[in-house]
């Protein structure tokens, strides 16, 4: 995975990028652990799992769904939707991804949520 961003890119914004990509070089997910990737914006949070070795998008949720911006209690319902969308395909252990975000917060809201619903990680 490479880096990309402009000059004027903050330097918040360029040291998540960086530890994305530190973390992506040794995070990937397979057929049998597939990768749970968290991404958070000002408003939202969206999750998906990931194939890494086809590609593919296994399952996903977001708070776009639930209306109003994202707190820990919609991140935590994220989870427990996108573990049981997995559980439905038969994956049961997967790897998380938390994309260079602080393991705090919303974040953490979404891999408790996983947990919670029957997610190995």
């Amino acid at each position: 995975m490479r880096l990309f961003y402009s000059k004027k890119s903050s330097k918040r914004s360029v040291a998540r990028l960086k530890n994305k990509v530190r973390i992506r070089k040794k995070v990937s997910g397979t057929a049998d652990r597939p990768r749970l990737a968290v991404y958070r914006s000002s408003a939202h949070v969206y999750a998906q799992i990931i194939d890494d070795t086809t590609g593919t998008t296994i399952a996903s949720a977001s708070s776009l769904k639930e209306g109003g911006k994202c707190n820990k209690e919609i991140a935590k319902k994220i989870g427990e939707t996108v573990a049981k969308a997995a559980m439905s395909k038969d994956i049961s252990s997967v790897v998380f991804d938390r994309s260079g975000y602080v393991y705090h917060g919303r974040i953490q809201a979404v891999a408790d949520g996983a947990r919670e619903a029957g997610l190995k990680f």
